[in-house]
């Protein structure tokens, strides 16, 4: 028999842990139990806040309270794998923070403990349960667009430099967990590019290119050295195309009826194209905050045993394109096998 309410510990009050208990705290079948952060100040933050919540110094004792059920993680990349472990051999359920963890070997680990105990693991790929992802989803699986051609992403900023993992981790895995949603076929290899200029090796700008098994490329530019901030993607198919600006405060999703067509498989070799102009519609989309998304997944998936959208098998993707391209960076660019 289902539980009526999930009881929910949460590890991480920083910037994304904050709100991560507020869409917890108003989410509907959970509670909000204990929330765990080292740094005093954050402590004296949520109590102020969240008064009527335990709030406690150590990680350890939220996973080990008998009765929390699902673990929250929101903490650095590098802490990811031990906590996420300690919790799932602990009986908790498991949402951690992307990318979900910093190599494939533990997020390989993760997802089949998960499995032997039963328990929920999934990743917080926040975007896709963002209005504008999921109109774009059935855009593509509608075939209003046709076939799709190519996926190009930008993202950057003057933002904050990481100590542990470079840019690509942390601005790329984004893109990857809504490029991995929108296409069915997986990328084979990955060519990337980067440039540290903090001397400590961590590359702060990067590009990155996917290939498959078919006639698809996927490009990413990610940059945390910009003076403008710019989160942008274009969707081409071979009948129209998306343009999808995550800054625009209502217009998201722009659908251009615009393509090209060569005249005849003889007139190839003279690269005879006809272009096409056409109309440019806005749809439609939700505006309901992605994060509140995510905890009613994660607690659906616990309370009906429900696969979620961001699960475990996505977030080790994304980790072992991610591993490739941070390869091929420290190879000069050389291609590497996406495994």
């Amino acid at each position: 028999m289902a539980k009526a309410s999930i009881h929910i510990g949460i590890i991480g009050y920083g910037y994304w842990g904050q709100n991560i208990v507020r869409n917890f705290f108003n989410a509907d079948h959970c509670r909000v139990c204990k929330v765990a952060d080292q740094r005093e100040d954050c402590r004296e933050l949520f109590a102020k806040h969240y008064p009527s919540i335990e709030i406690c110094a150590s990680a350890e004792e939220v996973i080990k309270d008998k009765a929390i059920d699902a673990i929250v993680i929101a903490t650095p990349v590098s802490t990811h794998y031990a906590l996420a472990k300690k919790a799932l051999m602990g009986g908790k359920h498991v949402l951690v923070e992307k990318p979900m963890t910093s190599s494939v070997a533990e997020a390989k680990e993760l997802v089949e403990l998960a499995a032997q105990k039963g328990l929920v693991l999934m990743v917080d790929h926040t975007f896709l349960y963002t209005g504008a992802v999921q109109k774009i989803k059935q855009l593509i699986t509608g075939k209003v667009i046709g076939k799709a051609r190519y996926f190009d992403s930008t993202r950057i900023n003057l933002g904050l430099f990481q100590p542990d993992i470079n840019v690509l981790w942390d601005l790329a895995a984004h893109d990857i967990s809504i490029l991995v949603y929108l296409m069915e076929e997986e990328p084979v290899s990955v060519h990337a590019t980067g440039i540290s200029h903090t001397r400590n090796g961590i590359e702060n700008i990067a590009y990155m290119t996917l290939h498959y098994d078919m006639d698809f490329i996927a490009h990413f530019h990610c940059s945390w050295t910009s003076p403008v901030k710019i989160r942008q993607t274009l969707i081409g198919g071979d009948e129209k195309m998306i343009i999808y600006n995550d800054l625009e405060p209502t217009e998201k999703v722009r659908i251009y009826d615009t393509g090209y067509k060569l005249k005849t498989e003889e007139d190839k070799k003279q690269i005879l194209v006809d272009y096409r102009t056409g109309d440019v519609s806005i749809p439609k989309i939700s505006s309901q905050e992605a994060l509140s998304g995510v905890a009613a997944d994660f607690i659906a998936s616990i309370m009906t045993g429900k696969e979620p959208l961001a699960n475990a098998a996505s977030g080790l993707r994304v980790v072992q394109i991610l591993e490739a391209s941070q390869q091929s960076i420290k190879n000069k660019g050389q291609e590497v096998q996406i495994k």
